[in-house]
């Protein structure tokens, strides 16, 4: 019941390390931070200026009624800057944002939507952005541009060093000095020295960017992406429908299983008792026989609904509780199972349900897929999660990713914030634990 969990790769040789560093300047990504960071300068220059002068006219007009479409309009351009940011970010820095969440006006009409623009918190967030985001980028660009052209410049210094003395009369890059005098680097040794510390800042100069550009991605998250209310009211959602999905799923099973099972069989009963009824007076013993055959049909209905009520909820996890109904549980499980609940308060009922189904659910694997010999069931609460442990000594090898019952379970249980996590290679033990929420 498990992924199969690869070996952890093995760490860098210093070789390896120092091939990294010497080709960090001529890859991929490092021109990539390049581009975002020379680009960022003039396109942040201009987003700046639009915002602090629409805004300010905007603000200017408030004491006659242009102000408020102006600000709504600013707005709404600057949201139009964040979404060329975002495209940006994901094509440059390599940073996944979705869109923020979109302007919500109860009634429809320019007015409305003037209201929900100037309501709405991503539109201040892209505001802030704008203003925020020029100093740090006109920062970013003196820094790298200064490092990487100092760099390469220094770096080739080996080979254009004599144009100093044809050209300009010194003896070569002058280090310090003043009018009067100073100190050039002339000699072989700086020379060469000079070229060392260059390809030092050439080496640095990608690791700069990339260090720079970590504020940039916590910007470009933070202030043009939705904000965290936001996600959850859409990870609630999507909880919703899995939630309802889930429960229309259970009445379908719970009507196919009536039908199939206790319905068709009281049906077949009413007949069979139908024709007992009518050959009671001309064959009594068949009529008898027939009687004992239905008799032996309402003992099984009765089976298959006490099973269908126990699916449903168990009566013995309402009046007992996990510990009880998870030992009777285990006693229904095709291999021998030791439960050992540690408790010292029941949950709310909801959250003490889904832990049982869970269990219920993953018994079921342990016994038709596992191939196991033994298996067990831990419950205990910390701090504010109820924490359970299905383990078996079975094949193992359950991968959720590949749809089976466990993605599923892992779905149903995370529309109530709970976690699933598999813990199963290839050729057992498994071990399957889930977090619920603690409600009392």
């Amino acid at each position: 019941m498990a992924t199969d969990r690869s070996p952890d790769p093995a760490p860098p040789r210093p070789a390896q390390g120092l091939t990294a560093v010497l080709r960090a300047p001529f890859t991929g990504r490092t021109w990539r931070e390049f581009g975002w960071i020379l680009l960022g300068l003039p396109l942040s220059a201009v987003l700046f200026s639009l915002a602090v002068s629409l805004v300010s006219a905007g603000a200017g007009l408030l004491v006659t009624f242009l102000g408020v479409p102006l600000l709504a309009g600013t707005f709404a351009v600057l949201r139009g800057a964040g979404a060329v940011e975002r495209a940006r970010a994901r094509a440059l820095l390599g940073v996944e944002v979705p869109a923020p969440e979109p302007v919500r006006t109860r009634r429809r009409g320019f007015l409305a939507w003037v209201g929900g623009m100037l309501k709405s918190g991503a539109s201040w967030r892209h505001l802030l952005y704008a203003v925020l985001h020029f100093p740090w980028a006109v920062f970013t660009f003196s820094l790298l541009v200064t490092v990487w052209a100092s760099g390469w410049a220094l770096l080739a210094y080996p080979l254009w060093h004599w144009v100093f003395p044809v050209f300009t009369g010194q003896e070569g890059l002058q280090l310090y000095g003043d009018g009067t005098g100073g100190h050039y680097l002339d000699t072989p040794l700086e020379i060469a020295g000079t070229g060392v510390v260059g390809l030092l800042l050439t080496l640095a100069a990608p690791y700069l960017a990339r260090g720079l550009n970590q504020v940039d991605r916590l910007m470009v998250t933070g202030l043009l992406g939705p904000s965290r209310l936001a996600s959850r009211v859409v990870e609630l959602e999507s909880d919703r429908g899995v939630v309802v999905d889930t429960a229309a799923a259970d009445l379908r099973r719970i009507e196919r299983d009536l039908h199939d099972g206790a319905q068709a069989r009281l049906v077949a009963l009413a007949m069979d008792l139908g024709l007992a009824k009518e050959k009671l007076a001309e064959d009594p013993r068949a009529a008898a026989t027939m009687v004992d055959e239905a008799h032996a049909e309402v003992k099984v209905a009765l089976k298959e609904l006490r099973d269908l009520a126990r699916g449903i909820h168990p009566a013995v996890l309402t009046d007992r509780g996990l510990d009880a109904a998870l030992s009777s549980l285990a006693s229904r499980c095709t291999v021998p199972v030791a439960v050992e609940v540690d408790l010292d308060r029941r949950p709310a009922a909801a959250i003490e349900g889904i832990a049982y189904f869970t269990v219920s659910e993953l018994l079921q694997n342990v016994g038709k897929h596992a191939r196991a010999t033994v298996a067990s069931v831990d419950v205990w609460r910390a701090e504010d999660r109820l924490m359970l442990r299905v383990a078996d000594d079975g094949r193992g090898g359950a991968d959720p990713a590949a749809g089976s019952g466990l993605a599923g379970l892992a779905e149903r249980l995370a529309a109530v914030d709970g976690i699933l996590a598999v813990d199963s290679p290839a050729g057992g033990p498994t071990a399957v634990v889930a977090e619920l929420p603690w409600r009392d």
